[in-house]
């Protein structure tokens, strides 16, 4: 099982791969002119403008569930490794792959809006439904849903969970089975009452558990001010290799930070285009700029608070994964338990920390003693288990796009199952694995779902044009496919048709 989790993640994260994602975000950027920086105004403010209706949910709740997915346990134990891999430069490649994956999330965001639908009570839109509708091949968009239902309620769940029980176990001394057993019933006690009830969920709990540990890194960062300086030029200079001491580990921290930046913020995975889909707005740019903003927050906002509480704070190892001596793995050796042990028991306890969670745990241990395992173990439950709460409402819209009528309500029972069950499944298998199995399940959709939006970018280039042309007119943007020569965006020429 291992062995073949192993050879479709190094399939999937080849260095051809990595690079590609790179070169894709650039293109993209190019082609929006670096919106991500001419519109980041609008990005912020129209967020708070789209309101729900009776069929779709407001700009905030759109944003709030793709910020469920974005924030979650890359934001702590994914940059907690990406610095245990790739040194301190990871964190400069996460916020390179941010900056330019915003303009990646525009483009499969407002496509995402373009091409939704009216399904019963509810809008749905994804990868599924603008690569049938974009690009006219409905067997490409059906391999998405199948691969975004493998991922989403197999893959993924687990690493979620797993990391949640894990912090639980070292904070409070909880068995993993009986966190996975609470998971588990609180999941099936939101995700019964559909997308409103997630919607519901998701915007009054990631706002507040953003900025608890935004505030707590502030904390952090005041008590060890004098290190601003040197922390910030570690991360730069150690980025492009200039750092005496992690100077060999140039190619990791592209690696690492490209593969954690991607899992974090989610840019071209083709999960944010779920819930953009689902907000009421009148024009599909608006929402694309919305879930632009979200890649920041998660990357610039999140990723950077968990990222300078280690830094700042010294409580990382570096491994050098492809050291020819065994012995001269660990480049770096965190200071852990420095007060209670010194000499050689505390470096042989300090190779013993395991990169993830725990860094950031000892992180805010060692600033606010008795505090960091606690506060980890609160946050990572908030984080993750929004994300599950994420990966359910995709997975349901993608058996919405495959199936209809009966088909579809069994399916979505189906869905809710098996979520459950792989939560619970997460949380008592081992942290490898899961990351591992997690990797493979971000390495399929994403594979699929930029190939597609290579394919239709035009659409969401014309939405933006359009967009700019009307406001700088004056008005409130309003979108009409038909003038744009846009084809297949039934949504809105019904919409225009019946106002």
């Amino acid at each position: 099982m291992e062995g073949l989790v192993k050879a479709l993640n190094d399939f999937f994260w080849g260095p051809w791969f990595i690079y590609g994602i790179l070169i894709v975000g650039i293109f993209f950027s190019i082609m929006t002119r670096f919106l991500q920086v001419r519109h980041i105004k609008d990005m912020f403010a129209l967020m708070f403008k789209g309101k729900k209706s009776e069929k779709g949910i407001s700009s905030f709740q759109a944003l709030s569930i793709a910020l469920s997915g974005r924030v979650g346990t890359g934001n702590i134990a994914g940059t907690a490794t990406a610095i245990g891999f790739g040194g301190p430069g990871a964190v400069f490649w996460m916020w390179a792959i941010a900056f330019i994956g915003a303009a990646t999330a525009y483009v499969e965001s407002t496509l995402a809006q373009i091409y939704k639908e009216e399904k019963e009570t509810e809008y749905r839109g994804g990868p599924a439904f603008y690569i049938e509708k974009g690009m006219g091949q409905k067997w490409f968009a059906v391999i998405f849903a199948v691969a975004a239902l493998i991922a989403m309620l197999v893959l993924m769940p687990g690493v979620q969970s797993n990391a949640i029980a894990g912090a639980v176990q070292s904070a409070f001394g909880i068995e993993a089975w009986i966190t996975g057993l609470v998971i588990a019933i609180l999941l099936g006690i939101i995700i019964i009452g559909g997308v409103k009830w997630i919607a519901n969920a998701a915007q009054i709990i990631v706002p507040f558990m953003a900025i608890a540990y935004i505030l707590m890194a502030l904390v952090i960062v005041f008590m060890n001010i004098s290190e601003v300086p040197s922390v910030i030029g570690l991360i730069f200079s150690s980025a492009f290799g200039a750092q005496e001491l992690f100077g060999g580990l140039i190619g990791s921290a592209i690696a690492w930070g490209v593969k954690r930046g991607i899992y974090s913020n989610e840019a071209g995975q083709g999960t944010g285009p779920h819930p953009a889909a689902a907000a009421e707005v009148s024009h599909p740019a608006k929402q694309g700029l919305v879930q632009a903003a979200s890649v920041y927050i998660d990357t610039l906002l999140v990723c950077s608070a968990t990222a300078f509480m280690i830094l700042f704070t010294g409580m990382y190892n570096v491994h050098d994964e492809k050291a020819a001596d065994p012995a001269a793995t660990f480049v770096q050796v965190g200071e852990f338990n420095s007060g209670q042990l010194s000499g050689e028991e505390q470096v042989t306890f300090a190779k013993s920390i395991e990169a993830g969670a725990a860094y950031t745990q000892y992180a805010v241990d060692s600033s606010l003693p008795g505090f960091g395992a606690p506060f980890v173990a609160i946050a990572l439950f908030f984080f993750a288990f929004t994300t599950i709460m994420a990966y359910y409402y995709i997975a349901e819209t993608n058996v919405s796009y495959l199936f209809s009528g009966t088909y579809e309500k069994i399916g979505i029972w189906i869905a809710k199952i098996a979520i459950l069950a792989a939560a619970f499944y997460g949380t008592v298998r081992t942290s490898n694995l899961a990351w591992a199995m997690g990797d493979v399940g971000l390495g399929l959709m994403v594979w699929i779902n930029v190939i597609a939006i290579l394919i239709i970018m035009k659409p969401a280039i014309l939405a933006l044009k359009d967009y700019e042309q009307q406001k700088k007119e004056g008005k409130d943007p309003v979108f009409d496919p038909i003038k744009l020569g846009i084809k297949n965006a039934t949504f809105w020429e019904k919409n225009n048709k019946d106002q």
